[in-house]
């Protein structure tokens, strides 16, 4: 009886889900992917209702791409009535589905203004609202140990000025690496035009005044005993609020490594304390490559040249969790990708945008033909069970997952080694400098020069 009672209990409906609160469902809706959620929208009005609501769709947009992002991209929008106008469910969708770029050039040759000169392998990072730029390379192998900085603010598209700021601090280099870690700058390693690499880890703190402008202190970091050997041309990235990994890189003696390390920053940012990271299998050594956070726990690795001057296309993803770190390669076929043949390069950017995907732009290949093309490689929804070597063997697992954007507006020239990074909003790309084509002098086998350009690559979407 007592189990009769309950069957016809749950068949009016009083024990179905129906009958959960609102607030459960949400909570429900909010641990599914976005087809789940399009699928319970197909169940019943009253689903249809709560599954489609911008209230439900706002927190999933910030379940997947961030507070940060979410918040940078509401405020990009003229005013709070075209927001309203455009519902979360379609932003979203939209974002998955992105297919094109729009670029804008920034900078025009002004008598009146001051630019940084041509360069390449300087390092651009986006931090406190502010585009900042240190070092690199320049004509005759010189390296450059200037800073310059320029302010964003939510006028992603307008002409900028530089402003040059001085700060003595670090010594010139080039192949160095520079990322963010909550407001703060962190740099590591590099190569000086005497051919020396650098092992030095530098703090960096961006300040705005109101009527000074910019200004940026560095201080030398206190990392003690151990460090990584010295190194240019390695990889870095953050990988969460107080961790930078660095991979690679092109070490003493023109060797280049496959060394995987983590420094961690204590809360007062006074000190960072670096480890090695021990994992089999791991990447092989290379140098001119990218390592890119696309989630608080995975990071990936993309191309570079090996240790037989060859140029990669191998993905790596690197797992990071509380007391456990491991590579596991990703296995793909150029040929089963649309125009895969021209994804393996060297001294290209990677960077996550909006929706935990990477945005790749430029590099060269085994032949140092430079690119201007952009592609966008999505793992975002790879589980964690398939992190397992086993179950990622299968060569056609990631060919739909690669896709070449199309290409609007300004057209800038093929290049390398540039560096880009992206606004608070992962939707604004900034690109500046590299190696680019030049015009072919006699007796030069190939034309090459330093650029100084910088423009705004725009993920489009169809609003």
């Amino acid at each position: 009886m007592a189990e009769t009672s309950t069957t016809t209990s749950f068949i009016n409906g009083s024990s179905s889900i129906a009958s959960l609160a609102t607030d459960h469902l949400f909570t429900i809706l909010l641990l599914l992917p976005m087809d789940s959620i399009l699928y319970f929208a197909m169940t019943c009005k009253k689903f249809r209702y709560l599954a489609t609501s911008d209230i439900l769709w706002e927190s999933v947009c910030r379940r997947d791409w961030g507070n940060t992002a979410v918040d940078a991209l509401k405020s990009s929008f003229h005013d709070d009535e075209q927001r309203r106008l455009i519902p979360w469910i379609t932003l979203y969708k939209q974002v998955s589905r992105v297919d094109s770029v729009c670029c804008y050039k920034l900078a025009e040759p002004d008598p009146d203004l001051i630019f940084p000169v041509p360069r390449a392998s300087h390092s651009l990072n986006f931090v406190s609202g502010c585009l900042v730029l240190f070092g690199g390379g320049y004509e005759g192998g010189r390296d450059l140990d200037d800073t310059w900085a320029v302010y964003i603010g939510n006028n992603s598209q307008n002409m900028l000025k530089w402003q040059k700021i001085q700060t003595g601090t670090p010594s010139g280099r080039f192949g160095h690496t520079c990322v963010v870690i909550e407001n703060y700058l962190v740099l590591f390693g590099g190569i000086n035009e005497r051919g020396d690499r650098h092992s030095d880890t530098w703090l960096g703190q961006v300040s705005l005044h109101e009527n000074l402008g910019i200004s940026l202190s560095w201080q030398l970091l206190d990392v003690g005993s151990t460090s990584p050997p010295p190194r240019g041309a390695h990889a870095a990235c953050c990988i969460s609020s107080r961790k930078m990994v660095i991979h690679g890189g092109i070490g003493l003696n023109g060797v280049r490594l496959d060394d995987t390390w983590i420094i961690e920053l204590s809360e007062n940012q006074c000190y960072g304390t670096w480890r090695k990271i021990v994992s089999h299998p791991s990447p092989p050594a290379r140098s001119g490559h990218s390592l890119t956070c696309i989630s608080e726990t995975q990071t990936i690795l993309f191309g570079g040249r090996g240790l037989g001057y060859e140029v990669l296309n191998d993905i790596w993803v690197l797992h990071v969790t509380e007391g456990y770190s491991k590579w596991v390669q990703i296995f793909y076929e150029l040929q089963n990708i649309p125009a895969g043949v021209s994804l393996p390069r060297v001294g290209h950017s990677a960077t996550s945008i909006i929706g935990g995907r990477l945005l790749i732009h430029g590099g060269e290949d085994s032949l140092r033909h430079r690119k201007d093309d952009f592609w966008v490689l999505d793992i975002s929804h790879i589980s964690l069970e398939k992190m397992h070597p086993a179950r990622l063997n299968s060569k056609r697992m990631l060919a739909n997952k690669w896709r070449r954007l199309k290409h609007e507006g300004y057209k800038p020239g093929c290049r390398s080694f540039h560096r880009a990074c992206v606004d608070d909003s992962g939707r604004y790309l900034y690109v500046f400098g590299g190696m680019v084509d030049g015009l072919l002098q006699p007796a030069e086998p190939v034309g090459l020069r330093f650029d100084g350009e910088l423009f705004l690559v725009e993920l489009v979407l169809q609003l």
